[in-house]
C-alpha cells in the first residue's frame, strides 16, 4: 500500500470544526497513514495561537508575576483544549496531561518544554480522534549536545517506531537533547518533523496541509491574486524560501530530497485543490510564464569599493572578504565591475560595525574610495524555464524601466535559476508588481 505522511498546520487545526475537516481528508485516503500536527492557530484574526500562549505563560512564571496571572493565562490554555474535546463529542479526559504540563512549567522546565506543549496536547486529541497510535516525538527525534539534529540516529528511531504502527500520530516541532530535556526546533519546526517522518516511513509523498492552496508566484500582500504554482523544484523552493517566501520551512525540504520524496502543500478549507508539487525532477515548465515564482526582502546595504586596475590585482576580492569574515559579517551578493567592487550585506549586520568595517578595507586593499549605501531591496526572479528562454534578464529590466523603477544592481547565477535585481526599498512593491505583470498575463 502506498504510503503518505500528512502534516496539518496550526490552521488547520485551530477549533473542533477545523478536527473534522482534517479527519475528513486523512479518512478519504488510506494512504494518509501518518499525521504530523502543529498546535492550535488562531481562530480569528484577532485570536492568539497556542503556542505563543504558552510562551507568554513561560514568561509570566520566569519573571515571578502573581500566581493568579498564571493560572489565569493558563485556564484560557485549558478551556481552547477542553472546548475541542467537547465539540468533538470525545469522551477523553485531558485533566491530567494539563495539570503535569503547568507543574512542569512551574518548576523551571524550561521555554522549550512549554512552548512544546501545545503540539503534544493537540497530537494526544488528534489521535483520540482519529483512533490511531499516539507516537511522542520526544521518544523517536533527537537532538546533538551543540542543539543540532542527529539526523541518522533520528531516522533509525523514527523508522523502527513506524515500523510497529500502521497509524499513527506524531507531534511536531520538537524532539529530545542528549540530556533529556525537550529541544524544539525553530518556529514553523513542525514542517521539519514531517519531513523527517516522510523520509524514515518512505513515503511516496508527503502532504503538507495549510490555509493556502499552494505556493504563489509572488506574495498577495503585494501581488493581487497571484497565480498558484503548479510544480516547482526543490531548488526553486529553496531560492524563493531564502528571499522571504514563507509557505514552508525551508529546513524542511533536506530531509525528503535526501530520499526523493515529493511534497503536495495543499489547502485544508479546499481539499479538492490540487495544490503545488515540490518535486526533484520536474516534468517540464510553463512556457508562457517562464519564471516559477518572485520573491524578496527589504533591509540591505551595499559597501562598495572604487579603485583603478583592480581587477589586476591578485587577490583583491579574497582580502576584502577577510575583512567581512574577520568582522563575522555574512554576505549576500558580490557584484563587480572592472574597477568596482560591491558587497551586499544585510543592514542590521552592520550595526556598531560600519567604522571598523570601512577602516579595516581602506587599510587592506587601499582603494580610491570606499562607502555605504542603506536602504537597498532584492528582488529574486527565480525559475528553471529562464535557462531555454532567451531575453529574460533583458524583459526584467524593461519591466523594471517601464515602471520607472532604477535598478541599482542585478546578479544572475551561472546556472540561470535565478535573477537577483536591488532596487531602492520606497520601490520594492512596485518593482515586484512591474515583474510579474511582464511574466504573468
Amino acid at each position: 500500500m502506498p504510503i503518505k505522511v500528512v502534516k496539518f498546520g496550526g490552521s488547520s487545526l485551530a477549533d473542533a470544526e477545523h478536527f473534522k475537516q482534517v479527519a475528513q481528508i486523512i479518512r478519504s485516503d488510506p494512504a494518509r497513514r501518518y499525521v504530523v500536527p502543529s498546535a492550535p492557530g488562531k481562530r480569528i484574526k484577532e485570536d492568539t495561537k497556542v503556542t505563543d500562549m504558552l510562551y507568554r505563560c513561560y514568561e509570566l512564571i520566569r519573571a515571578r508575576e502573581p500566581r493568579e496571572a498564571i493560572d489565569r493565562l493558563y485556564g484560557q490554555i485549558t478551556d481552547r483544549y477542553n472546548g475541542i474535546i467537547a465539540e468533538l463529542g470525545l469522551s477523553f479526559d485531558l485533566s491530567g496531561e494539563l495539570e503535569y504540563v503547568k507543574n512542569a512549567m512551574l518548576h523551571a522546565s524550561g521555554r522549550d518544554y512549554a512552548a512544546s506543549r501545545g503540539e503534544y496536547l493537540n497530537a494526544l486529541i488528534l489521535a483520540k480522534y482519529l483512533k490511531f497510535d499516539f507516537i511522542d516525538a520526544e521518544n523517536i527525534i533527537y537532538f546533538k549536545d551543540d542543539g543540532t539534529l542527529d539526523e541518522e540516529k533520528t531516522n533509525d528511531a523514527v523508522a523502527a517506531e513506524l515500523s510497529q504502527h500502521t497509524h499513527a500520530v506524531i507531534p511536531g516541532f520538537y524532539g529530545v537533547m542528549p540530556n533529556g530535556t525537550i529541544k524544539t526546533f525553530s518556529r514553523g519546526g513542525s514542517d521539519i518533523t514531517g519531513s523527517i517522518v516522510a523520509r524514515a516511513a518512505k513515503a511516496d509523498l508527503y502532504e503538507n496541509w495549510t490555509d493556502v492552496s499552494g505556493f504563489m508566484m509572488a506574495d498577495p500582500r503585494i501581488v493581487k491574486d497571484p497565480c498558484i504554482i503548479q510544480e516547482i523544484t526543490y531548488r526553486e523552493l529553496r531560492e524563493l524560501s531564502y528571499m522571504g517566501a514563507t509557505v514552508l520551512h525551508e529546513d524542511a525540504v533536506f530531509p525528503v530530497r535526501t530520499a526523493g520524496i515529493p511534497i503536495n502543500i495543499r489547502n485544508t478549507n479546499r481539499p479538492d485543490d490540487p495544490g503545488t508539487m515540490i518535486v526533484a525532477h520536474p516534468s517540464g515548465f510553463d512556457t508562457e510564464k517562464v519564471i516559477t515564482g518572485i520573491a524578496g526582502k527589504k533591509g540591505f546595504s551595499v559597501l562598495t569599493i572604487e579603485k583603478d586596475m583592480m581587477n589586476s590585482e591578485i587577490g583583491f576580492g579574497r582580502k576584502v572578504l577577510e575583512v567581512f569574515e574577520e568582522n563575522g559579517i555574512s554576505f549576500e551578493h558580490l557584484p563587480s565591475g572592472i574597477d568596482t567592487m560591491s558587497v551586499v550585506v544585510a543592514t542590521s549586520a552592520l550595526e556598531g560595525r560600519r567604522d571598523r568595517l570601512m577602516q579595516s578595507v581602506a587599510r587592506m586593499v587601499r582603494p580610491d574610495s570606499v562607502f555605504i549605501e542603506d536602504g537597498l531591496a532584492l528582488v529574486a526572479v527565480v525559475g528553471r524555464g529562464m535557462i531555454k528562454a532567451k531575453g529574460t534578464a533583458a524583459r526584467v529590466c524593461d519591466a523594471l524601466a517601464r515602471a520607472d523603477i532604477n535598478i541599482r544592481m542585478i546578479d544572475q547565477g551561472s546556472s540561470e535559476l535565478n535573477i537577483i535585481v536591488g532596487v531602492s526599498e520606497d520601490e520594492y512593491e512596485d518593482a515586484v508588481n512591474a515583474i510579474y505583470g511582464e511574466f504573468v498575463k
